[in-house]
């Protein structure tokens, strides 16, 4: 999956000069002088980004380093226009975002499928010689040259669109969460930073209903400002419909964790905070009754919570249950 999954690529963008204006006159056989016919450049080839649901990804971006479209044909006589520079097209997935890379700028993002922006735009034309005769000067011997095109470098970053995305800190048990609840197999080890790429999974729920959940990779203390794997993750959850916070069992201070993450999030982007929220405390396996029933005690109050256990299954049915309620809430 790491190799597979590239949710960021630079890439080096030439759009295609516009054509040159024509310098000619009309000739025919009843008139050996006429006034000047000189058509018009081409515009030069853009650089559009289109939107594909069946990309998940930016790995076929990922060696194509320069992006060079058409430029433009010349003007011709007759008052013809050249024709236009041959456009590329680059198909992204859903959720990509486009950036100028020198200014890091947002420019634009593509959200739904079938649509397309430009991301560099071809050069106009040049105007041919027909557009400067006036009752002064009949017969103007110059046209404009084609504009140059944009030699620019971009970015595109991928935010992953998903109607669960999980957020916790390392080994909260994401991972084992995901490969109990769905078909996706992302790497469970215990350490940090286990996963190094967001994960998909499709869990099936009740009557052949289903919805997507995201392994989002873990958060530290700092995130938002780039610490640890920082904010290269955080920025698949601006996409999530429903923020599931998992906190294991065994967490020194929940209260104070949950607030930590929710920190984070704020400090990356408050409007985060808008979504619908849940809470699971994992490894709930490790706690017997009497201690459950007294971390209860300490759970935030402002949203709903849970024990589950990805080893057992405890509380997978009912976890499933409250997500459903939430999506279609």
């Amino acid at each position: 999956m790491e190799a597979n999954f590239v949710d960021y690529v630079k890439i080096n963008c030439r759009s295609g000069a516009g054509g040159a204006g024509a310098v000619h006159f009309h000739r025919d056989k009843k008139s050996a002088k006429g006034g000047p016919d000189g058509g018009d450049g081409g515009r030069g080839g853009h650089i559009i980004l289109r939107g594909n649901k069946q990309l998940w990804t930016l790995l076929h971006l990922k060696y194509r380093k320069h992006v060079i479209s058409k430029p433009g044909e010349r003007g011709s006589s007759a008052r013809k226009t050249g024709a236009d520079g041959e456009d590329v097209y680059l198909e992204v997935p859903l959720g990509t975002i486009a950036r100028d890379f020198e200014s890091g700028n947002l420019l634009f993002e593509i959200s739904e499928e079938g649509q397309e922006v430009i991301l560099v735009k071809g050069g106009r034309g040049g105007l041919g010689n027909d557009h400067f005769k006036s009752s002064t000067r009949q017969t103007p011997r110059f046209a404009q040259p084609g504009e140059d095109g944009i030699d620019e470098w971009k970015v595109l970053e991928l935010k992953l669109l998903a109607d669960v995305g999980l957020v916790g800190f390392p080994n909260a048990g994401k991972s084992s969460l995901l490969t109990v609840v769905s078909a996706a197999k992302p790497e469970v080890a215990n350490y940090a930073f286990t996963t190094l790429v967001p994960n998909l999974g499709v869990v099936s729920y009740r009557d052949d209903k289903s919805f997507v959940m995201a392994d989002i990779p873990g958060i530290i203390e700092g995130a938002h400002t780039g610490k640890g794997l920082g904010i290269r993750f955080l920025r698949h959850i601006e996409r999530n419909s429903i923020l599931l916070f998992m906190i294991p069992a065994d967490s020194k201070d929940i209260k104070k964790e949950y607030k930590i993450l929710l920190n984070e999030l704020k400090q990356y982007n408050p409007e985060l905070l808008n979504k619908a929220r849940v809470l699971a405390i994992s490894k709930a396996d490790l706690l017997d009754e009497e201690l459950k029933k007294a971390l209860k005690k300490e759970l935030p109050r402002t949203i709903p919570s849970l024990f589950i256990s990805s080893h057992t299954g405890e509380g997978i049915v009912a976890l499933k249950d409250m997500l459903w309620k939430e999506i279609n809430g």
